[in-house]
């Protein structure tokens, strides 16, 4: 047993179970503004207090939690569903222009922060979540097809795959027939890491006013909207923080975990 593995599955569990009921259940209306009730300590009424609009705090971060994964998850989807081929076809073939090419266009990439690339997108199409999403998304595709091209790499000199290749099979067959499989290990771990950063960066965009725009709560907005009343309502910024922190701890605990679990050079070692 693990418990890194373990600690890292409840911290997501928690961040995952927050944000479905949310879908369903918050337990006040996160749109409902009381000023009379605002900036209010962690009571039985609001077990983490409430804002700066009087808004339930354990409702924002149920919803916020929402927010976040949903953005992190889909442009972790965008990263890897176009990475992941891209680095195939790359290590498929390896020192020949289209490897050059996929690889000259991962650096130029690279050279483009995802805050960047989210102003750039922000400046023309204005601040949103999908924009937040189309940023994070674009700064994970050469996350992945580094990793699935160097992984492809160790696996194209393998015999089994030369007995392949004798036998006919055309470069994107053995890609997808035999080299993915073996390398699903590492994307798996990869996914999990980068999903944790779209989560700070979804925060670090809304913190900026780049990512999801209210009444839409986010975690990192709240951090924003909090960031003066430190002094007199410290509760109304250490949940939030707590929230990102816990699970993005959580994802890349999980990730660790994953990684041991998953290595088969690694599996004997107790994490």
């Amino acid at each position: 047993m693990r418990p890194a593995l373990v600690l890292g599955a409840v911290l997501s569990a928690i961040a995952l179970v927050a944000a479905l009921i949310s879908l369903v259940w918050t337990p006040y209306d996160v749109t409902a503004l009381q000023i009379g009730a605002r900036l209010q300590p962690p009571s039985p009424a609001h077990w983490m207090g409430t804002d700066h609009f009087g808004r339930d705090i354990l409702s924002m971060i149920m919803a916020g939690a929402r927010t976040s994964l949903a953005v992190a998850l889909v442009a972790v989807g965008i990263g890897m569903g176009l990475g992941v081929p891209l680095g195939l076809a790359a290590a498929a073939h390896r020192r020949r222009w289209l490897d050059e090419a996929i690889m000259r266009g991962n650096d130029l990439i690279f050279a483009f922060p995802s805050l960047v690339i989210a102003i750039l997108i922000t400046a023309v199409f204005g601040p949103s979540a999908l924009n937040a999403i189309i940023a994070i998304g674009i700064f994970n595709i050469p996350v992945f097809a580094r990793v699935a091209r160097a992984g492809a790499l160790s696996l194209w000199t393998l015999d089994y795959i030369r007995a392949a290749r004798v036998a006919g099979k055309h470069r994107t067959r053995i890609s997808v027939e035999h080299i993915l499989p073996n390398i699903a290990n590492l994307l798996i771990v990869q996914g999990t890491i980068q999903f944790s950063l779209g989560i700070l960066a979804e925060a670090g965009l809304s913190y900026v006013g780049l990512g999801a725009q209210p009444p839409t709560p986010s975690w990192g907005r709240m951090l924003a909207e909090a960031q003066t009343m430190v002094v007199m309502a410290p509760h109304v910024a250490l949940f939030p923080g707590l929230a990102i922190v816990a699970t993005v701890l959580g994802l890349n605990l999980l990730g660790d975990g994953l990684r041991d679990a998953l290595d088969p050079r690694l599996r004997g070692r107790v994490a």
